[in-house]
């Protein structure tokens, strides 16, 4: 396996074997998300960079991580297409597209980064961390991405596959059943009308200033509110809210979202420490 060296230029963000030596305090993490991403770092610093946005970066010494956004997401998007070339030989190119949109897409990857509790880990300068940042979309999209590409560079495209595979096997699985099924809306509404229920309702409100809006959204369905689901436009907060509750409805026994969001916090992992987990198999 090809590996890949980092620069020459030591790291603000690193972790020397020296505790004195060490400029920065071992980062927390939730058990929860170690147990998710089931990836032990050769390089914890990677997964440093990873979580650090960049107005972290501007009050503090670091590394943010827009450099493994943009390779995590030409990696998520390489493995994506070629599972459903190879899981769709019947399949156009454009029909193929559409899957890989619908996986490869600001909803999608915010919604998923919140159910691996990703962004309680992130660090966030004050503004952002105040302002909601944790709960961002386009924060959480941009941090899995990074750390799809810090899994990458720390281990190799087989280990950045296997991630994948259990992050998004199962919106994959649905979307190539489905291809197009990025109009989550519109697939909530398909979902319902086949139950003989009521039309989804969405409730919808914002908050900030008008140039940096968010809008949070709630649908109820089926007895149900799935949310709130957040995004920059009344559109974007619906289509994740839609997405929320389409993975509620569409997997038999999955326990409801605000259940799972009121457990309590199972504790934290410095990213430091040898990330020990239960292995778990991957979605291939």
């Amino acid at each position: 396996m090809r590996t890949f060296e980092r620069s020459a230029t030591p790291s603000t963000m690193s972790f020397p074997a020296s505790a004195e030596a060490s400029p920065v305090p071992p980062h927390p993490v939730s058990a929860a998300l170690v147990a998710a991403l089931d990836h032990e770092f050769a390089d914890p610093a990677l997964l440093v960079d990873a979580l650090t946005h960049r107005s972290w970066c501007a009050e503090n010494e670091g590394v943010s991580n827009e450099r493994l956004e943009f390779l995590g997401d030409a990696v998520l998007g390489l493995v994506i297409a070629e599972r459903t070339y190879c899981d769709r030989p019947d399949l156009p190119e454009g029909q193929l597209a559409k899957i890989r949109a619908s996986v490869v897409s600001a909803p999608a990857l915010a919604a998923t980064a919140r159910g691996i509790g990703l962004g309680d880990a992130l660090r966030l300068g004050r503004g952002e961390l105040f302002g909601g940042g944790t709960d961002k979309e386009s924060i959480l999209a941009d941090a899995l991405e990074a750390v799809i590409g810090a899994v990458h560079l720390d281990a190799g495209l087989d280990a950045a596959r296997a991630l994948i595979g259990r992050l998004f096997g199962d919106l994959v699985d649905r979307s190539t059943i489905l291809p197009g099924g990025h109009d989550y809306k519109t697939r909530l509404q398909e979902l319902v009308a086949r139950r003989g229920e009521p039309a989804p309702r969405y409730e919808v409100t914002d908050d900030g200033p008008d140039h940096d809006k968010r809008f949070h959204a709630v649908v109820v369905v089926v007895g149900r509110r799935h949310g709130p689901a957040t995004g920059t436009s009344k559109k974007r907060a619906e289509q994740a809210a839609a997405l929320l509750a389409c993975t509620f409805l569409e997997n038999a026994g999955v326990e409801d979202s605000e259940a799972v969001a009121s457990r309590p916090s199972s504790g934290f992992v410095p990213v430091s420490a040898s990330l020990t987990h239960p292995s778990s198999p991957a979605i291939s």
